[in-house]
């Protein structure tokens, strides 16, 4: 059985939506964090999230949590939908290397951008830069990120830009992206479940 530990309108909403594209069958379990930007929530001792954070699943007694983690756990145990890479794949390299970078590289640069120090601080302002000149020229080639075939990395990195959108930069190539991205229907059926419920059965 898979459960979900969700917040709602928090990252872990791209697993929500990674869950609806895998067409799984999983239950939704509602708590509250702690949200820092606006001081808001709490810990919620239903929350099996070591921090006290989300995402975290939970597999037949096996804890994950990290989006990149849950999202490469997910993929490899759903092959057939096709939204990863197995191992021995000639994609799996660049599967791996975009997951990894979009929460050690993109998260942290438009957190920068955000909290405004790209605007004071050079190194964040470049790091900013590249992430956004890494997408692009991703996207110039595909019209998904890993080329012609819709990923986890496109729920993940698609998931971070639509959140965020209004701190990307202003271009049609990255608008017709994320429009393409958020218009599949599994993410219209995990935007219908993001709302705080006790807890959902969904399949």
């Amino acid at each position: 059985m898979l459960t979900l530990f969700h917040a709602a309108q928090s990252r872990s909403g791209r697993i929500v939506w990674l869950l609806e594209e895998l067409r799984a069958t999983y239950a939704i379990e509602h708590v509250e964090i702690f949200r820092a930007m606006s001081g808001s929530g709490r810990a919620d001792s239903a929350n099996l999230h070591p921090d006290g954070k989300v995402p975290a699943l939970m597999h037949d007694g096996a804890l994950v949590t990290e989006s990149a983690a849950i999202a490469l756990y997910l993929t490899d145990l759903f092959p057939q939908a096709d939204l990863g890479a197995p191992v021995g794949s000639p994609e799996r390299a660049a599967y791996l290397t975009w997951l990894a970078w979009t929460a050690g590289e993109m998260e942290p640069a438009y957190w920068a951008k955000i909290e405004g120090r790209t605007a004071t601080d050079a190194l964040a302002r470049k790091r900013y830069d590249q992430v956004n000149a890494r997408i692009l020229t991703a996207l110039k080639h595909g019209p998904f990120l890993m080329g012609h075939r819709f990923t986890a990395v496109d729920v993940m990195v698609g998931g971070a830009l639509a959140w965020g959108l209004e701190q990307a930069p202003k271009d049609d190539l990255l608008d017709a992206y994320v429009a393409r991205v958020a218009a599949r229907p599994a993410n219209a059926r995990a935007m219908a479940k993001d709302a705080p419920q006790t807890t959902e059965a969904a399949a």
